[in-house]
């Protein structure tokens, strides 16, 4: 992975809130022999805030 960045937006429409995840990575590989795979893969877990405190 050479680059990461992450931006999180929130938007809120008459009594609707939206959530807007932009995610911008690049990933580059390079190898003298054999095989190199680079991957742009993401995983993301989002959770809900609960309403007690």
């Amino acid at each position: 992975m050479i680059r990461s960045k992450i931006q999180t937006l929130r938007y809120r429409v008459g009594k609707n809130s939206y959530l807007i995840i932009l995610i911008h990575q690049s990933a580059a590989a390079s190898a003298q022999q054999g095989n190199v795979l680079a991957s742009n893969a993401v995983n993301i877990l989002m959770h809900k805030k609960s309403a007690r405190r």
